[in-house]
């Protein structure tokens, strides 16, 4: 079964911006040493708690400092961008690191609405949801598929010999997923903050997906999910503190960084917060290795996922290290579509 991580940048407690960024570049090399299939990042904007803006840029950095991972946007949100500059940056890290670059799309714009305008307003906003037409339009610059007529026929995406990498659709809904199969492409969906049914959303990706010579003949799903692993399930959950303060916060509409474990534990939680903690905990698997284990190959029976991609947003680099160590421990354990007893 493929491992995989997805790594924000999340700003910690006591620590810089710099060190978030730092700490992502020390992170990628550490699982590309212990077999990791890819490494993604994000773009959210106008948020204290996350430290990058640019997968691009850090994309490439961490594409530099490793030796065999993938490495890719989780995703590029393509309506903050034109889709020419998007072909063109990821082309370029294409043509430098050849077959290790994936392409992950978002639909929204991952800020605020008045961030959001200012990241377009020099792009003719429209007011509805145009991602779809750049979508359209990004494929067409690689597949040299614009009209007779259509203005940007004759542009070309530099290098114009090197092929845009392979594109991923993210979605947290059941939208990205049945275009990701329309469109024969790779879908990865975000359990580890989406409301929407996790089923309904990686089945009716695979039930309807549509092979396209050039793109994937086959489905291939990802599902990502909040895990963090520790050797004991006592000090997972102390660890684990930190998640759910952070997730009371944002509840609230505070973006602050990522609380140490002490911090989250000496919280004055209300009955009502636990009660919003306790039913955010269905996203979040936290346990000592047989427990998290256990709950892998669950969802993997259920949902027929092709790869996990993990996120394990605590506060301390060591403990997320020691996380994607015991994960990759159990790599060889963990089987999509076998259900599990019990």
């Amino acid at each position: 079964m493929p491992l995989s991580v997805l790594d924000l940048s999340f700003v910690a407690s006591g620590h810089s911006g710099p060190d978030a960024l730092r700490g992502t570049l020390d992170l990628a090399a550490h699982v590309d040493a212990l077999g990791y299939a890819r490494f993604w990042v994000a773009e959210h904007h106008n948020l204290p708690s996350v430290a990058s803006g640019a997968p691009d840029i850090m994309a490439g950095q961490i594409l530099a400092r490793t030796q065999r991972i993938r490495v890719g946007s989780g995703g590029v949100m393509l309506p903050n961008h034109a889709p020419l500059m998007v072909a063109e940056r990821f082309k370029v890290l294409e043509a430098l690191y050849p077959d290790r670059v994936d392409l992950g799309l978002g639909r929204a714009p991952g800020t605020d609405h008045l961030t959001s305008i200012a990241l377009r307003r020099r792009q003719n906003v429209e007011p509805e949801d145009d991602f779809l037409d750049r979508l359209r339009e990004l494929m067409a610059y690689d597949e040299h598929t614009f009209p007779s007529d259509h203005p940007f026929r004759n542009i070309g995406v530099m290098p114009v010999d090197v092929e845009l990498p392979p594109i991923w659709l993210l979605g947290s809904s059941g939208y990205s997923a049945r275009l990701a199969a329309q469109i024969g492409v790779g879908f990865a969906f975000a359990h580890h903050f989406a409301t929407h049914d996790v089923l309904d959303a990686m089945l009716s990706y695979r039930s309807g997906f549509q092979p396209h010579q050039g793109r994937l003949m086959k489905p291939h799903a990802i599902l990502a999910l909040s895990v963090v692993c520790a050797d004991t399930d006592a000090e997972a959950e102390y660890l684990a503190g930190s998640i759910d303060l952070s997730h009371l916060n944002r509840q609230r509409g505070v973006f602050a960084p990522i609380p140490t474990p002490e911090e989250a534990a000496a919280y004055p939680y209300t009955e009502a917060d636990r009660r919003f903690l306790d039913r955010n905990r269905d996203r979040v698997l936290v346990g000592g290795p047989e427990k998290v284990a256990e709950g892998l190959n669950r969802f993997l029976a259920t949902t027929l996922a092709d790869e996990l991609m993990i996120a394990t947003p605590v506060h301390d680099l060591a403990a997320k290290k020691r996380s994607y160590d015991l994960l990759a421990q159990m790599r060889d354990s963990l089987v999509s579509g076998v259900p599990v007893s019990g």
